[in-house]
């Protein structure tokens, strides 16, 4: 059987590459999560042995991809491709770290949908017979986040009851295209960029909203499936307005979404952690699907999750500038025990 694209925005590879790696790194305050004792790397002031937050991210990116290649059996030289992104000008977190990996390196930018666009991007690749092993990587930092996108935090400013909690975290993934054993990549929905004219950088979980019904939509639409096919369906990273938003939008369409969860409410215990509406941040949903879900499909706790990471796609220039924040969403169908 022949790669095939269902629909307008789905692709399901004809050999659904296999992840045979995965692997994370957290700060203190994701550590004191619920999933504080699943992460691979941890350091208690949130630098990692760095003079500054921006390089911690890219030491962050090194200790969860060599955390996925020992899983995975293999050496940086065995890669193809490396694909990561974050959430820095010109993405400096992530080329910093590729340059040690010496490995051939797309550098990507989706904001928090960036862990399913480069795991996305690296299934397809492999599928379509690029290559033999891929990694995909994302990461992103609290102080840094703050700083670039809205105020120093010397400024000390109170935050809104809709604002999130940017992850200090990083997740890493190694694909094999074929010969291996393990969860694999079954099908890849593509999003679209969607706008619905929110402006405060301080909602986030409104602005992504309608990107991640819209692609959750194509997908059931395209591959004919209902929501139960999927043991778990996971956003990220909404938090728990714009989970409430989603859930929403398909009550209204008739259908309820029982098993749906979203990463930015499962990193942080949101009734004893200060987070407000939950997590953010691109290394939020790849440090939960590094830490929880691909070893829960390899547990066999789940047999087939929907993996769905949303994205704000704005920048200090274009809030300056009034504009308001589009956002995306891709959606990567994962299953367990494949070989």
């Amino acid at each position: 059987m022949d790669n095939q694209k269902l629909g307008k925005q789905t692709y399901l590879p004809a050999v659904p590459p296999v992840i045979i790696g995965y692997g994370s790194s957290a700060g203190r305050k994701e550590c004191e999560g619920p999933l504080g004792k699943r992460f691979d790397h941890t350091c208690a002031d949130d630098r990692f042995g760095e003079k500054s937050w921006e390089q911690a991210e890219s030491a962050m990116q090194q200790l969860a991809l060599d955390a996925a290649l020992k899983r995975a059996e293999l050496h940086t030289v065995d890669l193809d491709y490396l694909l990561a992104g974050d959430l820095l000008n010109q993405c400096i977190g992530s080329s910093f770290a590729a340059l040690e990996d010496g490995v051939p390196f797309f550098g990507l930018y989706g904001a928090c949908s960036t862990m399913g666009e480069s795991l996305a991007l690296a299934a397809l690749l492999l599928s379509g017979g690029y290559g033999s092993y891929a990694a995909a990587v994302t990461s992103s930092h609290f102080c840094s986040a703050e700083r670039q996108y809205r105020t120093p935090l010397e400024y000390g400013a109170q935050r809104t009851p809709t604002a999130q909690w940017t992850a200090t975290a990083a997740g890493a993934t190694v694909l094999a295209a074929r010969g291996r054993k393990g969860p694999c990549v079954t099908a890849v929905t593509v999003g679209k960029v969607r706008d619905k004219g929110i402006k405060d950088a301080n909602n986030m979980g409104s602005a992504m909203a309608a990107a991640a019904y819209d692609t959750l939509s194509a997908h059931f639409q395209d591959t004919g499936r209902s929501p139960d096919y999927y043991d778990l369906i996971v956003t990220g990273d909404l938090g728990r307005l714009g989970h409430r938003i989603v859930t929403d939008l398909f009550a209204a369409d008739g259908v309820t979404l029982e098993n749906y969860n979203d990463c930015g409410l499962m990193l942080y215990d949101l009734a004893r952690q200060d987070v407000h509406c939950g997590g953010s941040g691109c290394g939020c949903s790849a440090s939960v699907l590094n830490s929880l879900l691909i070893p829960g499909l390899i547990s066999g706790q789940w047999r087939r999750i929907l993996f769905c990471p949303t994205g704000a796609l704005l920048s200090p220039t274009s809030s300056m500038q009034g504009q308001s924040i589009p956002g995306i969403c891709h959606a990567v169908a994962l299953e367990g025990a494949c070989s």
